[in-house]
């Protein structure tokens, strides 16, 4: 041992309590203040340098380390000390720094929920790693557990994205639709635009927001960076093109003359020139110096939704809602020649680094590449099922990344001609997509609001897989009465059954032609009650597992149905409500009064009220038997997405976009207090069976537990996508939450 790892080994010692410490929260502790932020800030370091390999292991697989490190200087910290244990001269078995590796994986995953919350890393981590059977994770899941004093919700199953796939993390911050992503030339920031008028600037690599640039005044759809990395250039539906010192956030210029929207923005290599697309079907080219208007290419005939410039800065490619693709000299202004095959809108063009082929995104789902020498099509690639929004190259040309509205990225080999795989994590249109420099990761915006950064090369893949689930979004959920099952309804047209103790899939019922929207259990008859974006209400037999009966009647989509008696009552985008016989399928009534569309329904326990919420922001109580309505309840300011009854039926719980629950006396119609605390629309609520607590599941990703007596959270959950819809079992601490990645969350409330 050298003097300088003595010496090492000394402050180890001192810090750590020594190689024999087990208990390593007793011994954080038993620190003083000063001492124990050095020890948490320093000792993995420290240990590496004194060649304590194991000792550093022990600490990286310790619970107690891992939570009071992320409490106190957040998840980026410790993600830096797991890089300390992969250097070449740290000296860990391969199976120890493949733990290592997945532990550092999994915060890395919910760094940005960490960021925000802290006390999700229990139930972040099992959420993540409860499917491998590694000692060490097992052994810091269950310490997890055990480490809770308050009131929290327990992952029962693996529901989460898993470490070790090629999604490395995700950032939020946005609160619209994003529209464009771009990435600095050295690798290390991102840009992205958003439907929320901003723009933002990343660190690649931390994941952490630097600054906002705020000051257009509509959408920021489409971005540009100079070459030199100083500058970024947003084009805006406020028909203007901004100029944004990239290390000040200071706005440089407003570029206008555009009469319509600005789709697309591109920079020549030497950053002197940029080029912009618009719907007013004209390209543009400035000096970016001056914020001159050089010149104006024209020649499509609809709006001009993609542009890029060849490498050598000499032609403009362009494409278009005319379905064409057109190539211009950046020098005359001339257009050289058309590139026509697309079937529909050109929404995104490329070309390849060796400035020979252009490569294109159309909304006819196909990606084509093409000859810029030649002027013809050279491949015709199809495999997504949607749109596809944007088209990004490697840098050594060999490989095409696509984005689609089919949610996914799908990554090419241009030379074999064939999709290689696809990446799968966003829950919406994946709007943008770019490569860094270097070709080892890809940058994604998408409409889910998330910018995710990707591994494209050859990281090793480990074929863990998170639960199976639904292939859309999940958007109503019920447990049966005898709390074996657990149902949901998905926009992927099918039904699933599930085991509510093992989060077990059962089995499926398919029937529908369209999105399932609303579920609900028949009491003690092993019966279900679907309704569907086809218009229609099913009756499905439990114990058989067949349909048994087809409803129609409504003239579109039911959005909810509720069981009471011999009754179910449904909602309907008509903006009617009706009572059918559940033995025949038979219309008894049907309620009108609503403005909107119906969202949910509700009824009563002795089956004689009705409870509905619309999209016209109100709540309305209606008697059963005469369809008089009751009361009418106004309060919220936007759509009421749901409302759900106390079991006592003294009080409903109604939820919003508008970010609210209210609680409202169901026998006065008085509003009685608000619960305030999500930051997205809420889609969802339940209640617990002894009525003292209400679940709320939200666009925000947060599935939330309020305590009904001091109208507080007590809980709450982060999910990887919104949560649609949320059921709790007669136990009252089982819950069960669907998400829109098409996953479903079985939860337990535990510490109540």
């Amino acid at each position: 041992m050298t003097f300088l790892q003595k010496i090492k080994a000394r402050i180890v010692d001192k810090f750590s309590g020594g190689v024999g410490t087990k208990d390593i929260r007793k011994h954080l502790d038993s620190l003083v203040s000063e001492d124990r932020d050095y020890a948490l800030k320093h000792l993995p370091y420290h240990m590496v340098e004194a060649s304590r390999f194991e000792q550093l292991h022990q600490w990286l697989t310790d619970f107690d380390f891992i939570d009071a490190k992320v409490s106190a200087l957040g998840a980026q910290a410790l993600i830096e000390d797991y890089d300390l244990a992969f250097n070449p001269d740290v000296l860990l078995s391969g199976e120890k720094a493949e733990t290592l590796r997945l532990i550092q994986g999994a915060i890395r995953l919910s760094a940005h929920i960490l960021d925000r919350d802290k006390t999700q890393l229990a139930g972040q981590l099992l959420g993540r790693l409860m499917s491998f059977e590694v000692s060490e994770i097992q052994a810091l899941l269950e310490r997890a557990k055990q480490s809770k004093n308050s009131p929290w919700l327990r992952p029962l199953t693996p529901s989460l994205t898993p470490p070790g796939g090629r999604l490395l993390r995700t950032l939020t911050g946005h609160t619209r639709k994003i529209q464009a992503v771009a990435v600095t030339a050295d690798g290390k920031q991102i840009i992205s635009g958003s439907n929320d008028h901003t723009l933002k600037v990343w660190d690649l690599e931390t994941g952490k927001e630097f600054f906002t640039f705020e000051g257009h005044l509509s959408h920021v759809v489409a971005l540009a960076v100079t070459t030199d990395g100083k500058q970024v250039i947003s084009g805006s539906s406020d028909r203007t093109i901004k100029v944004w010192n990239l290390k000040t956030g200071e706005k440089l210029l407003t570029l206008k003359g555009h009469t319509y929207g600005v789709r697309a923005v591109a920079v020549t290599a030497d950053g002197k020139q940029l080029i912009s697309g618009s719907d007013d079907q004209t390209i543009k080219v400035w000096s970016l110096e001056t914020g001159e208007e050089l010149f104006t290419l024209i020649g499509h005939t609809n709006s001009v939704l993609a542009v890029t410039v060849t490498t050598d800065g000499k032609q403009v490619i362009s494409g278009a809602s005319d379905r064409t693709i057109k190539v211009w000299s950046l020098e005359t202004g001339e257009e050289l020649f058309s590139l026509i095959g697309h079937t529909k809108s050109v929404l995104s063009v490329a070309v390849t680094p060796d400035g020979k082929q252009v490569i294109s995104g159309s909304k006819d789902k196909t990606i084509k590449v093409w000859s810029l020498e030649k002027g013809r099509e050279l491949i015709s690639l199809s495999g997504h099922t949607n749109q596809v929004q944007d088209i990004a190259v490697t840098p050594d040309g060999n490989r095409i990344i696509s984005g689609s509205s089919d949610k996914t990225i799908k990554v090419w080999n241009l030379l074999a001609e064939k999709e290689i795989f696809s990446l799968t994590d966003h829950t919406s249109q994946v709007q943008a997509v770019v490569v860094t420099p270097d070709g080892n990761r890809v940058v994604s915006g998408s409409f889910d609001k998330t910018i995710k950064v990707w591994i494209l090369g050859n990281s090793k893949q480990i074929s863990t897989s998170t639960q199976a689930g639904h292939l859309n979004w999940v958007n109503s959920l019920a447990v049966t009465s005898d709390r074996r099952w657990a149902i949901s309804g998905s926009w992927d047209q099918t039904i699933k059954v599930w085991n509510l103790e093992t989060g077990d899939e059962i089995f499926t019922f398919k029937g529908h032609t369209s999105k399932v929207q609303a579920i609900a259990d028949v009491p003690n008859k092993k019966q279900l009650i679907s309704g569907s974006v086809d218009n229609t209400v099913k009756i499905w037999d439990l114990e058989n597992r067949k349909e048994l009966l087809t409803i129609t009647g409504h003239e579109s989509w039911v959005t909810s149905v509720a069981v009471t008696g011999t009754k179910i009552i449904s909602g309907s985008n008509d903006k009617s409500l009706k009572i059918w016989d559940l033995a025949t399928g038979k219309e008894i009534m049907a309620l009108s009064g609503h403005k909107s569309m119906v969202s949910a329904v509700a009824v009563t326990q002795d089956g004689k009220l009705i409870i509905s919420s619309s999209n016209d922001k109100s709540v309305k109580v209606w008697k059963l038997e005469t369809g008089e309505v009751v009361f009418n309840l106004i309060g919220h300011v936007e759509p009421v997405s749901t409302v759900a009854l106390t079991p006592d039926d003294k009080r409903l719980v109604s939820a919003s976009r508008d970010k609210t629950l209210k609680i409202w006396s169901v026998e006065t119609g008085e509003e009685l207090f608000s619960l305030i605390g999500h930051t997205l629309g809420i889609n969802a609520v339940a209640l617990t069976s002894d009525g003292k607590r209400v679940i709320s599941a939200s666009d925000d990703y947060t599935l939330k537990v309020w305590d009904l007596k001091n109208w507080k959270v007590i809980a709450s959950f982060n999910g990887d996508a919104a949560l649609k819809c949320c059921a709790a079992a007669s136990d009252g601490v089982t819950i069960v939450a669907g998400e829109a990645s098409g996953r479903v969350h079985f939860l337990r409330l535990e510490g109540v």
